[in-house]
């Protein structure tokens, strides 16, 4: 089943690994957007939810079996061989009830697992929109991070990262 372009769709983004720690609990984010929105519009919404400030990154998307998404601040198209360019790549691909990974800063790791939700009755935003939020966000670049314990191998994930995946 495919989101209604017309709709909007919810998506709730858990912040999981970043800066080589796990998140626990998991400060999350809840954003509308819309089936004709692009990946990288939804990416610039997450990353000033979670107060990102310096955004020349790497970013990519996993989405179920395995498709990726990415793009470059500094090219045109897709950041990496054999992906899907975020610039032009819409959320409609997304089915509610899919989960999928964000990834962004591919140096400090910042992972975070995004389930799709149809907003009933809501028309999409011109944008993608910060609906509602719980927990602290873990500042882009904290001073003192060295204090940071390793991050654990996270459980009860989809396996859509090798490093969420279960050792066999």
């Amino acid at each position: 089943m495919r989101p209604d372009p017309s709709g909007a769709l919810s998506i709730e983004v858990e912040l999981v690994t970043g800066r080589g720690r796990r998140w626990w609990p998991r400060p999350g984010r809840v954003v509308s957007a819309g089936a004709e929105h692009t990946f990288a519009q939804l990416a610039e919404a997450v990353d000033r939810a979670f107060g990102r400030w310096e955004l020349d990154h790497l970013r990519m998307f996993v989405l179920p079996g395995g498709v990726e998404v990415s793009w470059s601040a500094w090219r045109d198209g897709p950041a990496f061989p054999d992906t899907l360019d975020g610039r032009r790549t819409r959320l409609g691909l997304l089915a509610p009830g899919s989960a999928f990974a964000y990834l962004f800063d591919l140096g400090a790791d910042w992972t975070h697992l995004c389930t799709v939700r149809r907003a009933s009755g809501v028309r999409a935003p011109a944008l993608p929109t910060l609906l509602d939020g719980w927990g602290v966000a873990p500042e882009q670049y904290a001073r003192g991070a060295a204090h940071d314990a390793p991050a654990a191998r996270p459980a009860g994930l989809p396996p859509l990262l090798r490093s969420w995946r279960q050792p066999a």
